[in-house]
């Protein structure tokens, strides 16, 4: 049986794993030790070897520690209560403004993003801190969920976001570079969102109340709440690109003020700590138990030379760029739609990757094309926590609005999709739009 043919019984019995819904961690574990033990005859021996490799290497990587100290800064966020000042001074604003009030929680989910790295942690805090509000302005329900649902995927665009990471350690690309990337792809999903529900609102005015303009003295003083915010956003991104500090510096920098700032403006007190503490440590070991299962899977692809081989038909099969990129991103449509962020990233990137390396893109170098691939593989992987029926951020948002049908949510979040693709599209085009900031 050839290589290729291993690869793709292997990839099919991940993904077989996957729908049985077995833990992502351990599909991987086990459809890369299949590769290895069909490879070698059934010798566990060289499995075992490569196995104790594989987890030194990578749990002894210092770059990692940037992974949970970013949860942690998020956790902080999230229960010390700062998203609550970024909403208001978003409300504060714009909240006057005709649907103001969904803008002012997508600009909130953009701020809070800004210091989470965590869509689903966005989804989850904004659904409390918002959703009344939206509620409570006769915003309907189809609009509020779907705002917040929507609002939320930039949890994981707008920097600093972990998935970013797990792509930059899978690709050995800069995070700094990848981070600068993202930001203004991240302020346009968030302006497309914002015109999107503009757009909504106008059709259907009644679908949404206005609020009261809020006075100078009232901005003024929501705007000094929400510096330090914006202090920790600009310290933790400009530093880990001007050079100041590397990322996992940086992230310790921002974890530590997103603490002080937990306990001084949001009240956090032992048991909060605690939480994020724990909270930290659970996800940490998730996220490694995954990247172990994901480096045994890619070990195994690549002594089956799936992925080069792959790499070399696509490269020889005479298909423009372009149509293989299409392809690419629809299979991140499609499994979207089954599968959660961090799976579908550890799970294609390693098959993917080499494919759009071996291809000529606007005569792209190495480094600029493996950043503008990031950012739209980012963006699809975004697209999935929202598309039915598995987009984890409707679910998420469906236990805070019970009284709202699931269905009712899903529909709501087609025209954010809309937003989505259109800028997708943009981005695929126009590749300077993403690589801009990295040539100032």
């Amino acid at each position: 049986m050839s290589g290729l043919s291993l690869g793709l019984i292997a990839l099919a019995i991940t993904m077989t794993l996957l729908v049985l819904r077995v833990h992502i961690g351990i599909t991987m574990l086990i459809g890369g030790a299949a590769c290895f033990l069909a490879v070698n005859a059934g010798d566990f021996s060289s499995l075992l070897f490569t196995l104790n490799n594989l987890a030194y290497s990578r749990l002894s990587n210092y770059d990692l520690a940037v992974i949970p100290l970013f949860v942690l800064m998020g956790q902080f966020a999230t229960h010390g209560g700062l998203s609550r000042s970024i909403f208001r001074c978003a409300a504060a604003f714009v909240g006057h403004w005709k649907g103001g009030l969904g803008m002012s929680a997508i600009g909130a989910c953009a701020g809070f993003g800004a210091i989470c790295g965590s869509s689903l942690a966005t989804a989850a805090t904004m659904s409390h801190v918002a959703l009344p509000e939206l509620r409570r302005h006769n915003y309907s329900g189809r609009l509020a969920t779907a705002t917040v649902a929507a609002g939320g995927t930039l949890g994981i665009l707008i920097p600093p976001s972990v998935p970013l990471i797990i792509y930059a350690v899978l690709t050995q690309e800069s995070i700094a570079k990848l981070f600068v990337a993202a930001v203004i792809p991240g302020i346009l999903a968030a302006i497309g969102y914002m015109i999107v529900l503009r757009i909504m609102v106008t059709r259907d005015s009644a679908s949404a109340d206005t609020v009261a303009k809020a006075s100078a003295a009232e901005r003024l003083k929501a705007f000094v709440n929400v510096l330090p915010v914006i202090g920790v956003f600009v310290v933790v991104i400009v530093g880990i690109y001007g050079g100041w500090a590397n990322p996992t510096e940086a992230a310790s920098i921002g974890a530590a003020a997103c603490g002080i700032l937990a306990v001084i403006q949001g009240g956090m007190r032992w048991e909060g700590i605690r939480t994020s503490l724990l909270g930290t440590a659970e996800t940490t070991a998730m996220i490694f138990l995954v990247l172990l299962g994901a480096d045994l899977l890619n070990s195994g692809l690549a002594l089956t030379q799936m992925p080069t081989e792959l790499a070399d038909w696509v490269k020889n099969s005479g298909m423009a760029p372009m149509l293989v990129l299409l392809a690419i991103l629809i299979t991140y449509l499609i499994l979207g739609c089954v599968m959660d962020s961090l799976a579908m990233i550890l799970l294609t990137i390693p098959i993917f990757y080499p494919m759009i390396m071996g291809l000529d893109f606007f005569g792209l170098d190495e480094s600029s094309k493996s950043i503008w691939f990031g950012i739209l593989a980012l963006m699809v992987v975004e697209i999935g926590l929202i598309t039915p029926p598995l987009g984890m951020n409707l679910f998420i948002v469906q236990r805070a609005a019970a009284d709202v049908p699931f269905t009712e949510t899903a529909k709501g979040v087609l025209p954010f999709l809309a937003s989505d693709i259109l800028r997708i599209i943009l981005l695929a085009l126009f590749p300077g739009i993403c690589l801009w900031l990295l040539t100032l």
